[in-house]
């Protein structure tokens, strides 16, 4: 069993930077992909962002050349670099690690076996 525990939310103005981090208790090599995903108020879980091992990244359309997700597998962390942040993307976020890196898979929920605790990130003037 892994424990994924998440930092770096907090209340920020429109088009400022958050960096999230997720630190996992044991090697992250062991999981493909890694992602982060989001959950807003009277909306679904969507998919941020994911990488796998070898380095392929999948973004939701909503935060491309927004958002930056990176791995250190030395490190056992998964960060996500968020700039120009917006309203919409207020949410709770929740880092994830998955075991299938189908191009299909890798943006469903159910292909994470391990979620951190969340974090909230409040994009507001």
């Amino acid at each position: 069993q892994v424990e994924l525990v998440a930092s770096g939310g907090g209340l920020v103005q429109p088009g400022e930077s958050l960096r999230l981090s997720c630190t996992a208790s044991v090697s992250t090599i062991r999981f493909n992909p890694m992602g982060w995903f989001r959950l807003a108020p009277g909306k679904q879980l969507e998919l941020v962002a994911t990488a796998t091992t070898g380095g392929r990244t999948t973004y939701a359309d909503s935060v491309k050349g927004r958002f930056t997700i990176s791995r250190d597998n030395a490190k056992n962390t998964v960060d996500l670099q968020m700039n120009s942040l917006k309203p919409e993307d207020t949410a709770v976020y929740y880092c994830a690690a998955g075991i299938s890196t189908g191009r299909i898979a890798v943006k469903d929920a159910r292909t994470y076996t391990s979620w951190g605790q969340g974090t909230q990130v409040t994009v507001s003037s």
